[in-house]
């Protein structure tokens, strides 16, 4: 696998890493790409001017930004094409009816360029097995025959347009080496995000415990924040039940309290009564 070149992902440049991950080395660079791509611009631009300069066509063609590339560092499939032109190499769009009808198995291709939106990546043949040369991933992606046409037409639901290679790709050294033994991929490759997510997360990690501030530290540090909880919410309890039993104390007095009045009105009144009778 260290014979295969894989250029990662740096910015917004994975044409250029599509590119020369296909071609197995470093044949292009972004000023190699912006040549091409104001090149396409000027030849569009004197189309254009065909049909008046002053006309009013050609006065918005101008005013608009380039399709063939940006600050960004994307570049068009037009750009892509003719770089690849430069090697001898066509591009044929892999679900248009011309190929579909050839109904040619994708194993005997020799590789597939594959965008969606502004992400180019490559997949390709090197020796008798595939790779996923996706720029994305820490390193190139092991593809088994079998897994192959399952692999584009899961790129294909995704939204994915794939385009066949077509010609003699440079020779190179992985081709060379491959060619002669097959290599098996034990574990692999992740995103280069979720690789770098692991690693800071690994680093935190390590360095907690090299504070002494370990994963039991923080498993002891919780069980007292509970502990503390839980006791604030016994006082809290303990509190509302006091105000409730003062409450029902004070309700218990008062209806005592009615009693004993009616009581004693009671007693007043039957005296009167025993009074007015006597008399």
């Amino acid at each position: 696998m260290d014979s295969i070149f894989h250029e990662k992902q740096e910015g917004s440049l994975c044409a250029q890493h599509c590119l020369n991950n296909l071609l197995q080395g470093e044949y292009f660079t972004p000023v190699d790409l912006s040549s091409i791509a104001h090149q396409l611009d000027e030849e569009e631009r004197m189309r254009m001017a065909e049909g008046g300069m002053a006309s009013e066509e050609y006065r918005t063609f101008l005013q608009q930004p380039s399709g063939n590339m940006d600050d960004s560092g994307f570049f068009s499939i037009q750009v892509i094409s003719n770089a690849l032109s430069v090697w001898g190499l066509e591009l044929i769009l892999f679900n248009s009816r011309e190929y579909q009808s050839l109904m040619i198995n994708p194993i005997n291709e020799k590789a597939f360029i594959c965008n969606y939106k502004e992400h180019w990546f490559t997949i390709r043949k090197l020796g008798q097995q595939w790779f996923n040369l996706n720029s994305l991933l820490t390193g190139p992606e092991l593809i088994s025959d079998t897994y192959l046409a399952l692999f584009l037409a899961q790129l294909q639901q995704e939204g994915y347009s794939i385009f066949v290679i077509r010609g003699n790709l440079p020779e190179c050294e992985a081709e060379q080496i491959l060619g002669i033994m097959r290599v098996q991929q034990q574990q692999r490759p992740r995103l280069i995000g979720e690789d770098e997510a692991q690693t800071s997360a690994g680093s935190a990690a390590r360095s907690q415990t090299e504070m002494g501030f370990g994963v039991e530290d923080e498993v002891v540090d919780e069980d007292e924040e509970l502990k503390r909880a839980l006791a604030l919410s016994r006082q809290d309890i303990d509190v509302e039940d006091e105000e409730a039993d003062l409450r029902r104390a004070i309700q218990l007095s008062m209806q005592a309290i009615s009693s004993r009045l009616i009581l004693n009105f009671n007693q007043a009144y039957t005296w009167i009564n025993d009074s007015v009778f006597c008399f």
